[in-house]
């Protein structure tokens, strides 16, 4: 049993590694922010954390000598910088505007155009544009300001006219707001489009026009960059259409929007999705590939090579290198991570320090974190995170073991050995750190990702990207088809490949939702595998096994209740039967399938004919009420009422809800069963959003207005957000 003097002198040991648990706090910090009750104010918000930090800091000045001051001092300082920063990310951020619930008129300037596979993959790409200074042209939003944030309009599939960024664009919409989430705990698509500067979405009614009064282009860096990002993409889907053609413009341009939806399922069964998200295997294969070129034309030119420091000179081109590629590709989150690491690496090899460092991973999260402390949700900053963090400890405890087993080795032999190695120990790593993860958002385990990586990896770092970097450099001289046609041979042996390996009996196993404490265990747990050096890391090990098993230890609900009331979901042993009508019944039927790991299948109760589950607790069309179940389960009974004509106008007759302990139904209750407990209906839909009904022990329900609390990114009853206002009148 440790004392706290035992403690003290494990943290003494470890005294260098301290450090490395300031990003750890600050996220600690950010994260206590998001999962906050209530929004708070000024007072909580920022007076408290500053009070917080000015005694951390003075409690580290005056018992400077004692570390146990200085480890609650600093902790303190970094916990609340982190909740400040994140009270500060989120109040920056404008108000998320009311949309009109009809058709109107919308006018805006085009930011960018992606082009998505059609839903039934029939037909050409859908086009997808993401509008600015949005202006609505209707009686009620007439002279309002421009919307300070973007809409993504699904433009009409007869539309064939030409849309390119910077153009002014007018088309006659239906617009929504970004979706309440599909379950209590589930997937917020609020809370990210309010990080993200977005309004909501929509589809176009008709084909859009170019505005001839607005601004024709957008300026700056930007736009450049926008306009850039689609000529090569233009160019990929001219000469490569196909599957493999929208890998290749994934890996050059970032556009993975237009890869087909049964090529993301391949690469996700086959533990391969990482190659579709630009990140630090891209990048650093760029810049290794760009250091090489540079290093050795230096080596050739005898001046340069006797008279100039030649590997810092060909660090630091290939570091503007891979700055150029994260701007090409998107500059996406994960990419920014590796990009920041490189610049550590870089500086490392330009001092002649240590280039690849646990130090420079948190230097990269520190910065991330206080810049945009949201991230710490993001399922790519976990992932990319935890695979780094796995790679960096990993290697810092077996390469010395690995080098001594190859050294007994010479020639060939030896470089095979060592480089297979270190191959399998890198896809070891990355993919059982990123397991739980990948478990928690997406609901899947890929047990054959080891296998698939070690052919993937290697084909992807020899022969895809170097010949993808010839083909950019070669596209400006119109001379890329031989090296993009080359490059897409490559990817098709790994759309095999992983084709394959997605066929293989048990490659995807769905897992029921991690619950969200069961995250954060396994994320401590691994950040006290790898952060310390002691003997006590390996105590992190039972938290991760904890975290990860955490599925299987929470209490799944029997019923689930859509954000509108309109569509119900009962979990049966093996199915989960889903009853109703939904406007987004698709996106629902999916997020509960993931979160309960079970196939959905649609159960018919809306006749007088009798409908019954096989192992009976659920019957429909037993009373004379037409559209009504009744769910026998745990000794209670539930009266389902999944179709009402009336619009609940009529009541439901008595002995239908004499024994009932709660009553579910699409339509208002307004007088039925006003003696039943529980009553949930239409209007508790509207009010509380999603819902879950446990019986296990007695009813119990969980809304997704009690799992969110009132905050700034989550809408109000109905997805209302806050009125626009008209401009003044000029005088």
């Amino acid at each position: 049993m440790l004392n706290p003097m035992s403690v003290m002198v494990l943290l003494e040991g470890e005294f260098r590694r301290l450090v490395l648990w300031g990003p750890v706090l600050l996220a600690l910090g950010a994260l206590a922010y998001f999962v906050w009750p209530y929004e708070p104010g000024y007072g909580a918000g920022l007076l408290l954390p500053a009070c917080i930090a000015v005694v951390g800091l003075g409690a580290c000045f005056y018992w400077r000598g004692s570390l146990a001051a200085r480890l609650g001092g600093g902790a303190g300082v970094a916990l609340a910088v982190g909740f400040a920063a994140a009270w500060l990310a989120a109040h920056r951020q404008p108000p998320m505007p009311e949309l009109p619930r009809r058709a109107t008129e919308l006018t805006g300037i085009v930011q960018d155009v992606a082009y998505f596979p059609a839903l039934s993959g029939q037909g050409g790409p859908v086009r997808r544009v993401t509008l600015a200074h949005g202006v609505l042209h209707d009686f009620v939003d007439d002279g309002m300001a421009p919307l300070r944030r973007s809409l993504s309009i699904r433009l009409a599939p007869q539309d064939e006219g030409s849309v390119a960024p910077g153009d002014g664009l007018r088309v006659r919409v239906v617009l929504q707001p970004p979706p309440f989430p599909a379950l209590p705990g589930g997937r917020d698509k609020q809370f990210e489009a309010w990080f993200s500067g977005q309004a909501g979405g929509g589809y176009a009614l008709a084909g859009a026009q170019v505005e001839p009064g607005q601004p024709q282009k957008l300026f700056g860096y930007q736009h450049a960059l926008t306009m850039l990002r689609q000529r090569v993409d233009a160019r990929i889907r001219q000469i490569l259409p196909g599957s493999s053609g929208t890998v290749v413009a994934t890996l050059l341009a970032g556009r993975a929007e237009s890869v087909p939806q049964n090529v993301r399922e391949d690469f996700a069964a086959s533990g391969l999705a990482h190659l579709l998200a630009v990140a630090g295997l891209h990048l650093g294969i760029v810049m290794g590939a760009a250091m090489l070129v540079c290093r050795m034309g230096l080596a050739a030119w005898e001046y340069a090579a006797l008279r100039w420091p030649c590997k810092a000179i060909a660090a630091g081109t290939a570091w503007v290198v891979g700055g150029g590629y994260v701007l090409l590709t998107g500059a996406h989150l994960p990419a920014e991570r590796s990009w920041m690491m490189s610049s550590v690496v870089v500086l490392g090899l330009v001092v002649g320090r240590r280039a690849v460092s646990m130090r420079g991973l948190a230097l990269a999260a520190t910065i991330m974190l206080l810049v945009a402390p949201q991230v710490v949700l993001d399922v790519a900053f976990q992932m990319s995170m935890a695979a780094v963090m796995a790679l960096v400890a990993g290697y810092e405890a077996l390469q010395l073991r690995i080098l001594r087993w190859v050294s007994g080795m010479s020639g060939a032999k030896h470089t095979l050995a060592r480089h297979g190695v270190m191959l399998v120990l890198t896809s070891l790593l990355a993919g059982t750190a990123t397991l739980p993860v990948v478990m928690a958002h997406f609901g899947v385990v890929q047990p054959f990702f080891v296998l698939a990586n070690l052919v993937a990896v290697p084909l992807m770092a020899l022969w895809i990207m170097p010949l993808g970097l010839v083909a950019l450099v070669a596209m400006p001289l119109h001379v890329d088809a031989p090296f993009l046609h080359l490059m897409s041979g490559g990817v098709r042996v790994v759309l095999w490949l992983a084709h394959c390996v997605a066929g293989w009996p048990g490659a995807r196993i769905a897992v029921p939702a991690m619950p969200g404490w069961g995250l954060a265990a396994v994320l401590l747990g691994l950040c006290w595998l790898c952060l310390w050096r002691g003997a006590w890391r390996w105590w992190g090990m039972p938290v991760v096994l904890l975290g990860t098993i955490t599925p299987w230890l929470v209490t799944q609900p029997d019923i689930l209740i859509s954000p509108d009331g309109q569509l119900m979901g009962v979990k049966d042993v093996a199915t989960l039967r889903v009853m109703g009508h939904a406007r987004d019944e698709r996106a629902l039927k999916a997020a509960w399938a993931q979160a309960l790991a079970l196939p959905v299948s649609d159960f018919s109760g809306t006749g007088e004919n009798r409908a019954e589950t096989a192992d009976g607790s659920l019957l429909c069309g037993e009373s004379e009420v037409a559209g009504t179940c009744a769910l026998l389960r745990y000794g209670q009974e539930v009266i389902l009422r999944i179709h009402d004509p009336s619009d609940g106008r009529i009541p439901l007759p008595d002995d239908v809800c004499a024994q009932a302990a709660a009553v579910v139904s699409v339509a208002p209750l307004r007088v039925s069963c006003p003696h039943v407990p529980v009553r949930l209906d239409r209007f508790s839909a509207w009010r509380g959003g999603a819902q879950a009904v446990f019986l296990a022990h007695g009813v119990r329900v969980t809304s997704d207005r009690q799992k969110q609390g009132e905050r700034l990114w989550v809408l109000k009853p109905g997805g209302h957000g806050m009125p626009t206002l008209p401009l003044a009148q000029a005088e």
